[in-house]
């Protein structure tokens, strides 16, 4: 850190010693943040985070009279942070509705991440496997699947027979699988 900011820090810190609310303002704007990601980063949940944040901050304004100006602010601020949320998670190992939440709620979170990543990772695998079927065989998977018709509609329209339609797709149906075992990695 800069000297600049070690010497505004410091001067931020001995104002909110003296009870300053806008020096406290000004740290709590600084920091908030970056507390909030690091909560979020151990306790997997939002709403716990911003109330780790919060808990943070109110910890510093009650004992602001023991701040340490040689201390580095940063340092003191992350140290209550974790100890904080290692404080709660014990708590809630113990609690077991309490327990059940945050589990329900880190997954929920890694799981809703989880499936945007893989369906987008879907969505360009089918269109890649779809891009490369016959002419015909594509036409007649995209009337069924792209515009819901039935395979006798599917047999008038393009003058074939139901069992060619049947035959078709079934053939659509084997080479995507076939493309998706052979084209993504997480199968």
């Amino acid at each position: 850190m800069s000297e600049k900011k070690d010497f505004s820090e410091q001067l931020l810190i001995s104002e909110l010693k003296n009870h300053n609310e806008k020096a406290f303002r000004t740290l709590y704007d600084c920091y908030s943040q970056d507390i909030y990601r690091y909560s979020l980063s151990i306790l997997k949940s939002k709403e716990l985070a911003e109330e780790n944040v919060q808990e943070v901050f109110l910890k510093v304004w009650l004992h602001r009279e023991n701040l340490n100006l040689e201390q580095s602010f940063k340092s003191y601020i992350f140290t209550i942070s974790r100890n904080q949320a290692f404080n709660f998670l014990n708590k809630a190992a113990n609690d077991l509705v309490l327990k059940e939440e945050i589990f329900y709620e880190s997954q929920k979170s890694y799981n809703q991440g989880d499936y945007s990543i893989r369906e987008a990772d879907c969505k360009r695998l089918k269109k890649q496997a779809i891009k490369q079927l016959p002419p015909k065989r594509k036409q007649i998977f995209k009337m069924s699947r792209k515009q819901g018709k039935t395979y006798e509609e599917i047999s008038e329209e393009l003058g074939i027979s139901v069992n060619t339609v049947k035959s078709q797709m079934s053939k659509a149906l084997e080479s995507l699988r076939l493309f998706f075992q052979v084209n993504d990695e997480f199968t």
